[in-house]
């Protein structure tokens, strides 16, 4: 009897690790074809095949114009509150009165804000992908009114020109300058652009968290690599990856203080933050509250701080006498540094800015360095789309080929 117990037994167990190998072998050959798709979709460029691209690109535009539309629809009565609103507000723009005063007050502030809201969103947005917009836009911002401040002695500079354009105020306003007091200056665009690039934070959040709920696959990379993380957590060795599982689970283990320690820091792997909230169902306001306050307050007086730090007129002066000292190509250097500042400081004391007839090189590379990085953008959200689209090609495709 115990011998076909035994004999029992041993089928069962020779069954069950065939079918641990065919689970592998499935596993395996399901990451071979992931792998291969995403391959074939990251060749998807417009310096290869642009015209595919830019089909493809159409395609997923419309798509997702389509998604929108319908999403709308289905919260007409929002939209119909929207509309509603938008059209008191243009009532009230276009009517003449003593409220207009107030009225081109509020569009100033308005603008200004979106502005630098929109900027935001645009640095953050896209899992890693956005532009840059704290180099290229807020920090000269800030660099800017820091020199003019210590320049004009005053931050009271006439609006208009101010923002549009930096010019010192009439007479004599010789005095001390205050970090404080420039700080104050730009704070509200400083602290918009952080509500951005929290705002900016919020489509990985939603995108874990609807593929929680509903238990389906996401249309995501970033997504799929964060499961795979968690399923080889174990065996982690790499920095990258440990400090990918660091951020995890202080998000998980410390909750809201956890998102707003690392909201607060200039951190490349706060993506993974949001993707992780999401995944774990922490409550909008818990994730969107910490992340708004780390970002929008803490963040951004750190690196506003720093900017104008940098850019302290003591500071700037032992910079540019340091590039002098260089040897050889030092004096070369400096000239250029020197004419670039000394024609700023002649604009601020001109009311019209009237630019210096020779532009400065050091204002051309910058123009058009900011230039590529905007097209490089660009670019690459066309790349993104019609990759999107292309996956979707390939999910139909093998959708028709299992059944």
């Amino acid at each position: 009897m115990a011998a076909n117990g035994a004999s029992c037994e041993q089928p069962q167990k020779r069954g069950g690790t065939k079918d641990k190998l065919n689970g592998k072998s499935t596993d395996s050959s399901v990451k071979e074809r992931r792998q291969k798709d995403k391959e074939e979709r990251l060749s998807l460029v417009l310096w290869r095949r642009p015209v595919t691209t830019l089909h493809y690109f159409l395609l997923e535009t419309l798509i997702k114009l389509k998604e929108w539309t319908f999403k709308l629809w289905q919260r007409r009565g929002t939209v119909l509150l929207f509309l509603v609103l938008c059209s008191f507000f243009s009532f009230a723009y276009y009517t003449e009165g003593t409220h207009q005063k107030y009225v081109q007050y509020l569009e100033k502030k308005f603008l200004w804000c979106a502005y630098w809201i929109g900027l935001g969103i645009l640095s953050s947005v896209g899992l890693g992908t956005g532009l840059h917009t704290f180099l290229l836009y807020l920090g000269p911002h800030i660099a800017s009114v820091t020199l003019a401040a210590y320049e004009c002695g005053s931050t009271d500079f006439p609006e208009p020109p101010y923002p549009d354009q930096i010019v010192c105020p009439q007479g004599e306003m010789e005095g001390s300058i205050s970090l404080f007091s420039i700080m104050s200056k730009v704070r509200l665009e400083a602290c918009m652009w952080g509500a951005g690039t929290a705002i900016g934070e919020l489509p990985p959040y939603f995108m874990a968290r609807a593929a929680r709920q509903s238990g389906a696959d996401p249309d995501d990379e970033d997504y799929e690599e964060f499961e795979e993380m968690l399923e080889q957590a174990e065996g982690a060795q790499d920095f990258v990856t440990r400090a990918k599982l660091g951020v995890q689970h202080m998000v998980q283990k410390v909750g809201f203080f956890g998102i707003l320690a690392c909201a607060s820091i200039p951190n490349p792997l706060f993506d993974l933050a949001g993707i992780t909230c999401g995944h774990f169902l922490v409550p909008f306001w818990t994730f969107f509250g910490a992340t708004l306050i780390g970002k929008a307050i803490i963040k951004m007086h750190i690196q506003k701080l720093f900017v104008i730090i940098t850019f302290s007129k003591h500071i700037v002066e032992q910079m540019v006498s340091l590039i002098g000292s260089v040897p050889k190509v030092g004096p070369a250097l400096q000239k250029p540094f020197s004419q670039y500042l000394e024609a700023q400081r002649n604009k601020l004391h001109h009311a019209g800015g009237s630019a210096p007839a020779d532009e400065n090189w050091l204002s051309w590379v910058f123009e058009k360095v900011v230039l590529v990085m905007v097209c490089y953008f660009v670019i690459s959200i066309v790349n993104s789309m019609a990759q999107s689209y292309d996956k979707r090609l390939q999910q139909r495709r093998h959708s028709e080929k299992t059944k």
